[in-house]
């Protein structure tokens, strides 16, 4: 009993202490911008060692797993699908739905393209293509659902997500705005929606 209370407070302090260091990385690149941002700096606001911020992960693992974190408040803050109503598209609701995340996406562009780069170089993995994506997915396919996609609307939804997440990236190389992705996004699922 005596250890199963010993791994608990270490868990627990372990996980005030991830909590700091995303803090104060979130601050320091919303501050500073990502590349002016050192890992000694994220150490020093967070009151750790380097090593501890290393425990937590590189600079490239602390802006993914910021944007998780971000990504997930949004997501847990939205109310439920946009319900159906008369005159709102399929593509209109998938539009209501993202629309959150890319005004997170517009609050600092440069940031976001730090994000697609390294989400690009493919050397961290994030629970933006794990959990989130599969919530996401599902939401997809409630409205595809609802929208008469019947047995294809599982299929329809994964083609808008993947799509939603090429527009972000290329969005976010290319420094476009968030209103732009939501309209090509709408205009993807407005092709789905009309058929063959």
């Amino acid at each position: 009993m005596f250890t199963e209370q010993v791994q608990s407070t270490r868990s627990a302090q372990r996980d005030r202490t991830r909590e700091r260091v995303l803090d104060a990385a979130q601050r320091l690149f919303a501050d500073r911008g990502f590349t002016a941002t050192t890992v000694r700096r994220i150490a020093s606001a967070a009151g750790v060692s380097v090593g501890t911020v290393m425990t937590v992960g590189d600079k490239d693992a602390l802006l993914l797993a910021v944007y998780d974190r971000r990504i997930a408040a949004v997501h847990a803050a939205q109310e439920r699908i946009p319900a159906p109503a008369a005159g709102r598209s399929a593509a209109d609701r998938i539009g209501d739905l993202i629309a959150p995340f890319l005004d997170m996406y517009d609050d600092d562009l440069p940031l976001a393209r730090e994000y697609g780069a390294v989400l690009a170089r493919g050397t961290h993995r994030t629970e933006v293509f794990g959990e989130l994506g599969v919530a996401l997915v599902g939401e997809f396919t409630q409205i595809l659902r609802e929208a008469g996609f019947a047995g294809r609307a599982e299929a329809a939804a994964r083609a808008v997500y993947f799509s939603y997440l090429g527009l972000l990236l290329a969005a976010a190389a290319q420094g476009t705005e968030a209103g732009a992705v939501r309209t090509l996004l709408e205009d993807v699922v407005d092709v789905l929606t009309a058929g063959p």
